[in-house]
C-alpha cells in the first residue's frame, strides 16, 4: 500500500468530526397538543390576573395564539381565537365580542403568513408581528372609543410594542419542550 499514490488511500474517519456540533437549524419534534392549549390557557389566567389593568399592558395570550397560530395552523385558528376571546370579553366586563373580533382577526393573518413568518429570525419575526399586534390593539381601541369609553390616553399603543418585544423571549420558552437532544450517533440521517 505504500506504493499507492495518496489520493487514492483510504484515509481513516476523523475523531474530531463526530465530535462537532451540528450546523443549521435544529431539528424541532412535533409540538403535543396538550402543551399547546394548556400555553394557551396558562396566557389566558395570566390576563385574567387583576393586575390594575393598565392601557400598556401586553396581551400575553394575543402573544400565545399567534404564537401557536403560526407554529400550528391546524390546531390553532380563527375558532380558538374567537372562543378564547369570548371567554376573555366575559370574564374582563367588556363588549361580547371586541376580544373575540380582535383575535379572530389576529390568527387569521397569523395563519396567513405563518410560512412567510417561519424563514425569519426571532428579531425579524418580532418586527413581522409588531403590524399584527398593532391593528388588533387599534380594532379593540376603536370599538370602545365608538361605544362612548374615556380616552385611555396614547399608552394604549406601548402594547403591541410590548408584545413584540417579548415575542423572541416566548418563543424560544415555547420551542423549548420541542428541541430534540443532539444526538451523538454519527450514522444516524437526522
Amino acid at each position: 500500500m505504500s506504493d499507492m499514490p495518496t489520493f487514492l488511500r483510504r484515509r481513516p474517519p476523523e475523531p474530531a468530526a463526530a465530535d462537532a456540533k451540528p450546523r443549521g437549524e435544529v431539528l424541532l419534534l412535533a409540538a403535543r397538543p396538550w402543551f399547546i392549549w394548556s400555553t394557551l390557557l396558562a396566557a389566558m389566567l395570566i390576563d385574567f390576573m387583576p393586575l390594575g389593568r393598565v392601557p400598556w399592558q401586553p396581551d400575553v395570550l394575543a402573544i400565545a395564539l399567534v404564537f401557536w397560530s403560526v407554529h400550528q395552523p391546524r390546531r390553532v385558528g380563527i375558532g380558538a381565537g374567537f372562543a378564547l376571546g369570548v371567554l376573555l370579553d366575559v370574564q374582563q366586563g367588556a363588549l361580547l365580542g371586541e376580544h373575540a373580533l380582535a383575535y379572530a382577526l389576529l390568527t387569521f393573518f397569523a395563519v396567513a403568513l405563518h410560512r412567510r413568518l417561519l424563514w425569519f429570525s426571532l428579531r425579524t419575526q418580532a418586527l413581522q408581528v409588531l403590524p399584527l399586534f398593532a391593528c388588533a390593539q387599534t380594532l379593540e381601541f376603536g370599538v370602545r372609543m365608538a361605544l362612548g369609553a374615556n380616552f385611555p390616553g396614547w399608552s394604549v399603543f406601548v402594547a403591541p410594542l410590548l408584545q413584540a418585544a417579548l415575542w423572541a423571549p416566548l418563543s424560544w420558552l415555547l420551542l423549548a419542550p420541542q428541541r430534540r437532544a443532539p444526538d451523538a450517533d454519527a450514522h444516524r440521517p437526522l
